[in-house]
């Protein structure tokens, strides 16, 4: 049962709507979950926040679980 929670810019209802059905069809097609099994979350976090709430408890501090950081993939292919 997969938890998909986004942190991000602040972007407009209609694009968080859009990415959140774009990301439900993919874990339905990839993982094959069901869609019952999926949730989705999108937090707004202004850009003066971003280190303190994002940046510095979320990515620097497990950096051992990110897949891409700042666009550079952490994993090999």
């Amino acid at each position: 049962m997969p938890y998909i929670a986004i942190k991000a810019l602040p972007r407009d209802e209609e694009k968080k709507r859009l990415l959140a059905e774009r990301i439900n069809e993919v874990m339905m097609e990839v993982w094959g979950c069901p869609q019952r099994a999926i949730t989705i979350s999108i937090q707004d976090i202004a850009p003066d926040e971003w280190d303190e709430k994002v940046q510095k408890p979320d990515i620097d501090a497990h950096p051992e679980i990110m897949l891409i950081v700042s666009g550079e993939k952490t994993y090999e292919k």
